[in-house]
């Protein structure tokens, strides 16, 4: 079942459900994420304009705390593949969870220890940032780890679908935590907002986080992670779970040998397949999709939105773009990847293209937010779900948790790169002065179509093959 075409097996069942339990690590990672969207006027209010920075000192400041989930990812992602070579794929998704918890409760009273709540100053955003910052290591590790997992236990014919379960529980988690925030922040005014709304939109991620860690009981740890670690009698247990007596030995011998072929080195296989990975990944953040997601409830203020009424759009749009997952969720296993990804940059790339003329020209309302609801619409069927299925798809086994965690470690370096650069550019009178806060969209749109052209110049199509023929028509 795990290496070739099996069909009407009793374990399939067991496949869905270990792979639902896995993307349960996306529904925490969403909500853990974009959770700070709501809480951005209360930081800046508390933490922020007390220190009587300049203008642009004030904006990068702001947008490093937004930002501080991301410097914790680009560690989480590469000791994701250390963790998830050494000690199974299933430790790395358990300490994950420990560490959202532990991140969700710091990070909503991060005054204790130094100060009464909204008095503390400097210290305590310090302490916001330092667990924002334990948030994105586990952020690292699940985004790693929860994909690789999913697309190792997965047969080839379902492995597109059941690799989305992941992002369709990461938008989820979104869309969750933006209704939380809105209905956190309904009938409530901006004063009590920085008092009391903000401290329960953070702590409010740690229910999730707990019930994923209840969940991870139950996990057993894929047969290429068990091999990994010199127990194929533990591998070939679970694989006769998943299929057959006869496909579970040939399953087994094929992982073996696709181990024995190299000692595992990261550049045992060359340098092509670690740089076309790492480009994807990069790229994606490129497009500009977790400025939108961060920054949307702030892009609902310039159009002239209230805070509370900004929120509530957030909340529908994210929840109107969920529904677009499951095109990929039954489209990457009958039309393929590669075309999915094509597509959906190019209608990304249209959506900032026109959502950046609307804002130059002044145009508001529906229209701009029916631009806005086409790039994650695009997103949720493409560049989101399909990724995280390509790239454990593209690396051979003996360094796919290594160089899987690579790429993700790039990937947050850019997303850094593209959260602060956004709070910087959107803030800066100058250039809204004559852009109107839609220069950052024009760099978006340009990003998506170079995303495009790489993809259909670049990226082998992936959908219906074993892991090991992959490896194998890489040349790999």
């Amino acid at each position: 079942m795990i290496a070739g075409a099996i069909e009407q097996h009793p374990g399939e069942a067991l496949v869905r459900r270990l792979a639902r339990i896995a993307a349960g690590g996306g529904f925490v990672f969403g909500c853990s994420t974009a959770v700070i969207s709501g809480a951005l006027s209360s930081i800046d209010a508390l933490f922020i304009q007390p220190l009587s920075l300049s203008e642009t000192a004030r904006n990068a400041l702001s947008g490093l705390t937004v930002s501080s989930a991301l410097f914790g990812c680009i560690l989480g992602a590469p000791l994701a593949g250390l963790l998830g070579a050494r000690y199974g794929r299933k430790a790395g998704l358990l300490w994950a969870a420990i560490l959202f918890l532990a991140s969700a409760v710091g990070s909503a009273v991060p005054e204790l220890g130094v100060g009464r709540l909204g008095e503390a100053g400097a210290p305590a955003l310090f302490l916001f940032f330092a667990y924002r910052f334990v948030c994105g290591i586990a952020a690292g590790l699940i985004s790693t780890l929860a994909p690789l997992y999913i697309v190792e236990i997965a047969p080839p014919a379902e492995r597109g679908r059941l690799g989305t379960y992941f992002q369709i529980a990461v938008v989820s988690g979104v869309v969750c935590v933006y209704f939380t925030n809105w209905l956190i922040a309904s009938g409530h005014d901006e004063q009590w907002l920085h008092a009391v709304g903000w401290h329960l939109m953070l702590g409010s991620t740690a229910l999730p986080a707990l019930l994923f860690m209840v969940s991870l009981r139950s996990l057993s740890d894929t047969p290429r992670g068990w091999v990994l670690r010199g127990r194929s009698d533990r591998a070939l247990e679970v694989l006769r779970r998943l299929t057959s007596q006869t496909q579970a030995q040939q399953t087994l011998i094929e992982i073996q040998d696709s181990l024995t072929s190299t000692r595992g080195r990261l550049f045992s296989f060359g340098w092509r397949v670690l740089v076309l990975g790492s480009v994807l990944a990069v790229l994606q953040q490129l497009t500009g999709i977790n400025a939108i997601l961060y920054y949307l409830p702030l892009l609902a203020e310039h159009m002239g939105e209230s805070a509370e009424h900004a929120l509530l759009q957030t909340a529908l749009v994210g929840g109107g773009t969920t529904l677009f997952t499951f095109v990929a969720m039954f489209g990457s296993d009958v039309w393929g990847r590669k075309p999915l990804l094509v597509v959906g940059a190019v209608i990304m790339s249209a959506s900032m293209f026109a959502l950046a003329w609307m804002l130059i020209k002044g145009i508001t309302g529906l229209p701009a937010l029916l631009a806005v609801g086409a790039f994650l619409s695009a997103f949720a069927f493409s560049w989101g779900p399909v990724l995280a299925v390509l790239l454990p798809e593209i690396y051979p086994t003996p360094i796919r948790s290594q160089a899987l965690g690579i790429a993700m470690a790039l990937q947050w370096t850019a997303n850094i790169l593209v959260s602060w650069s956004f709070r910087v550019l959107d803030g800066d009178s100058a250039l809204n002065a004559s852009y109107n806060h839609g220069l950052p969209y024009l760099i978006y749109g340009a990003m998506s179509l170079l995303a495009a052209a790489f993809v259909w110049r670049f990226v082998p199509e992936t959908k219906g093959r074993p892991l090991e023929e992959i490896q194998r028509s890489l040349g790999l």
